[in-house]
C-alpha cells in the first residue's frame, strides 16, 4: 500500500481518537452554556464538522485546547445575534440614556466590519460575559440567558417555569448587576479604544 492510501484512514484514526476521548466532556461543556441539549448537540456537530476539515489540512498539535476553543467559539456565534439589546442592558442604567461612549462601544461589538481588533475586542468580551455568567447562582445565569439570549419573555420563562414573573425580573436584575460590575473594566478598556 502506498503512503497516501494510509492517510485518510490515519486522519479518520485522529477523528475516532478525538471524539472518543474529547466527545463526553466537550458536550457537558457546551451543555452547561447553552439553553437545550438541541442547541448543545448543533455545536458540538459543528464542532466535529470543522475539526474533520483542520485535521484533513494538518495535525493539530493541542487537540483538546483546540476544541474548547472552538465550541468556546460556537456558543458565542449562538449569542452574538442578541448583542445589541444585551449590550443595552449590561451598559445602560435604567435611568440613563445613550452617550457618545456607549455608542462607541457599540459600534466596536457590533460593527460588520472583521479587522483584528473588532475581532479581538468581540471574542474579548463575549469570552469575558460566558465567564462572567458561569459565576452566578443557577437561576439567575438561566434566566438571564432565556430572557437576554434567547429573546424568551418573562411570561413564557413563568408558564414554563411556574415561577412568578417578578421573581424572574428579580434574578435577572440581579444577574445584570453582578455582570455589570464584572465587565466594568473591559468595558473602560473598550470605550478607550
Amino acid at each position: 500500500m502506498t503512503t497516501a492510501t494510509l492517510m485518510p484512514d490515519e486522519k479518520n484514526s485522529t477523528i475516532l481518537k478525538a471524539v472518543t476521548a474529547y466527545g463526553k466532556s466537550l458536550l457537558s461543556f457546551i451543555r452547561r452554556r447553552v439553553k437545550t441539549d438541541a442547541d448543545a448537540e448543533d455545536i458540538l456537530q459543528d464542532v466535529w464538522y470543522q475539526f474533520s476539515s483542520v485535521v484533513n489540512t494538518g495535525p493539530i498539535e493541542q487537540t483538546g485546547a483546540w476544541l474548547y476553543r472552538v465550541a468556546t467559539n460556537k456558543i458565542t456565534d449562538k449569542y452574538r445575534k442578541r448583542s445589541e439589546t444585551l449590550l443595552d442592558d449590561l451598559f445602560l442604567d435604567d435611568e440613563e440614556g445613550e452617550d457618545d461612549e456607549d455608542t462607541g462601544f457599540r459600534a466596536i461589538l457590533l460593527t460588520e466590519a472583521k479587522t483584528p481588533e473588532t475581532e479581538y475586542m468581540r471574542n474579548l468580551f463575549w469570552d469575558q460575559l460566558l465567564l462572567a455568567l458561569d459565576e452566578l447562582p443557577e437561576e439567575q445565569k438561566q434566566v438571564f440567558i432565556w430572557h437576554e439570549l434567547d429573546d424568551i419573555p418573562f411570561k413564557v420563562i413563568a408558564e414554563q417555569t411556574g415561577v412568578n414573573e417578578q421573581t424572574l425580573v428579580s434574578r435577572k436584575r440581579y444577574a445584570v448587576l453582578h455582570l455589570r460590575e464584572r465587565l466594568k473594566q473591559l468595558y473602560e478598556e473598550i470605550t478607550q479604544y
